[in-house]
Parts: structure tokens; C-alpha cells; sequence
């Protein structure tokens, strides 16, 4: 159901921050019609500070009630994502809603746009990843009054409804196993934190228990290039090339983990005799592999489902964590 704290925003809002006529801004909204660059400008300005964003429809869906339900994923190439979506686009069918994906390529800049596009269409509602976005998002989204799902992460403060985990609290739960399990030389192999910040949340929740224990991270390899498996398998080749002496490795994720042990596996080196891998999802591929894998599994196909009934019900702003499950699998 759309949120009722905030009111829509009208092009007499516009026109008045501008200090031009309703006419104008439409003029410079539509892009058409003589207005001179100076007050195109301004209008523009006034109209992107507001968090405006065309309505496509022009009150069509509006007043007979809108079923379409924007989700933006960072995105497909990771199981976690469609599992999400497979979780989501289940309930909304069931709901007879259509669901419009846009992936971002962890990229915040295209997160917005992409935001933008789906929100011209007036949607019944939008579910987004995580709880850092661009400045110019939480503007669009007050000013739409569209619902708004942020799912996969409750470290922060949300728009609206946040169902999730903590990703700080599963990176800490990470390190306490290994710890408690003799591990004292951990290394850390992930991709890039800088674009994926629940990532980031979870090694520093990671380094911030080995602290408790009086530890710290031996090595750490970061790649900028996306997760995959491939990525793991380089990635550890890489510290150990650096750190042979390492006894346990976290993985930023299961595909990461996956990679490692393969790695493990073609180099004739021991799990966990001589090296502990973990990592985090509970991914299928690494539950099935001859070894099952240490890990941390996280409720996916539940979280989408319940973002999506979430986004169509008049429940009031909320928080939700949903937990996640430590496997102790037979890699560390």
C-alpha cells in the first residue's frame, strides 16, 4: 500500500521552490516548448532537489490502483539474487502484481536511475538491496510515497520496511567458530568491499571478534572484479603464495569458498588438516560438495516472499531479522 508520511509532489511544488508558473515547469519537464536555458536549468535543479519523478502514466494506474512492484538486485549472476527474486515474484504472482526487475552492478549511480525509471511508473510498491543508497533515492522515495521493501541487511537505519540480517553479526559469529575451533593464522579473501557493502559489514564484523579474542586478520586478498568462483580459486592462491603458513581462510562468499576449494583440491592441499575454508550463504554447491562447506546460510527464498507480501500489506514501518544459520559443514 503506498505510504501515507509523505505527500506526492505536485508541479505547483516545483514551480514555487523555482519561482516560475505551473505552465513552465511542465514545459521544462516535457521538454518541449520555449523556456530559456536559465530557467531550464532551474527548474531542473529545483525539480532533481525535490526528488521529483515523471509520472508516465498520467494517473491511469494511480486511480485504478497500480500492479506493478519494482525490484532492484545488485545482481544475477550470484544464486543469492534469484533465489531472492524467485522468493518475491512467487508471492507477487500469487498477489496478481508484476514484478519489473533492474540490476545494478553494485553500482549506487545505477541503482538511482534505475529507481527513477520504475518509480515514473507509479509501482505499488519497490524492493531495493541493503540500506546504503544515493542521497538523491531516499529523495525519489519520500516524495513518491511508494512502499518501500530494503532487503538482506538491518545493520542501519531504513526508509521503511528493512527485513533481513545482520551481516555484521554473521561475519562476528564467523570468526567466534574458527577461533573456537584453534584457528589463530585467518586470512581473508573477498571481492570488492567498496562496492558491496554488506560484504564489508561482514569482515569487519569478522576482524572485529577476532579483536575480542585478542587476534587479527594474517592476510587479507581483495579482487575488484565480482564474486565467482574463479575469483576464490585465484584469490587464495594468491595469500597462500603470500602467507603459506595461513591454517584458516574466510571467504567474503560461498562462490569465493567454492573457488578455495578447488583450489585446495587441484594443489593436493588438506581441508581442514592443513587449511580451514569458510565462507557465507549455504549455498547448494557448497553443501553438495565431497566436503561440505563451513558456512553461514541465510533464509533467501523466505526473505523474498515475506518482502513481497510486506509491500503489498498496511503494515506499519517496521524492522524485521529474520537470523541465519552457522553450518559447521567439514571444511574448518
Amino acid at each position: 500500500m503506498p505510504r501515507k508520511d509523505f505527500p506526492s509532489l505536485r508541479l505547483s511544488d516545483i514551480a514555487a521552490a523555482a519561482g516560475v508558473g505551473e505552465s513552465t515547469v511542465s514545459r521544462v519537464l516535457r521538454g518541449n516548448g520555449s523556456v530559456s536555458e536559465e530557467t531550464r536549468s532551474r527548474v531542473r535543479e529545483v525539480a532533481a532537489s525535490l526528488g521529483y519523478v515523471p509520472n508516465r502514466i498520467a494517473g491511469t494506474l494511480a486511480s485504478a490502483g497500480s500492479r506493478v512492484v519494482g525490484i532492484v538486485v545488485p545482481s544475477l549472476t550470484n544464486i543469492v539474487f534469484p533465489d531472492l527474486l524467485r522468493g518475491a515474484a512467487g508471492r507477487l504472482e500469487e498477489a496478481n502484481h508484476q514484478a519489473v526487475i533492474g540490476v545494478s552492478d553494485y553500482d549506487t549511480a545505477r541503482e538511482a536511475s534505475l529507481i527513477s525509471s520504475i518509480l515514473a511508473w507509479r509501482p505499488a510498491a519497490i524492493l531495493i538491496t541493503g540500506l546504503e543508497h544515493d542521497p538523491s533515492v531516499l529523495s525519489m522515495l519520500k516524495a513518491t510515497r511508494t512502499r518501500v521493501v530494503e532487503m538482506l541487511d538491518v545493520d542501519g537505519e531504513g526508509i521503511d520496511i528493512v527485513i533481513g540480517y545482520s551481516n555484521h553479526a554473521a561475519g562476528s559469529a564467523s570468526a567466534d567458530h574458527l577461533v573456537r575451533r584453534g584457528y589463530r593464522r585467518i586470512g581473508y579473501v573477498g571481492h570488492d568491499i567498496n562496492r558491496d557493502l554488506r560484504a564489508r559489514k561482514r569482515i569487519e564484523g569478522f576482524e572485529a571478534a577476532l579483536a575480542r579474542h585478542g587476534l587479527s586478520l594474517a592476510e587479507r586478498e581483495i579482487t575488484l572484479a565480482p564474486s565467482s568462483v574463479q575469483a576464490g580459486r585465484d584469490g587464495l592462491e594468491r595469500i597462500l603464495a603470500r602467507r603459506p603458513d595461513l591454517d584458516a581462510v574466510y571467504f567474503s562468499n560461498d562462490d569465493m569458498a567454492t573457488g578455495g576449494y578447488f583450489h585446495c583440491l587441484a594443489r593436493g592441499i588438506a581441508v581442514p588438516g592443513r587449511l580451514a575454508l569458510f565462507g557465507f550463504n549455504g549455498l547448494d554447491v557448497g553443501q553438495i560438495a565431497p566436503q561440505p562447506l563451513a558456512t553461514i546460510s541465510t533464509p533467501r527464498v523466505h526473505i523474498g516472499e515475506e518482502a513481497a507480501r510486506l509491500a503489498l500489506s498496511e503494515e506499519p514501518a517496521q524492522k524485521i531479522d529474520v537470523g541465519f544459520t552457522l553450518i559447521e559443514g567439514a571444511t574448518a
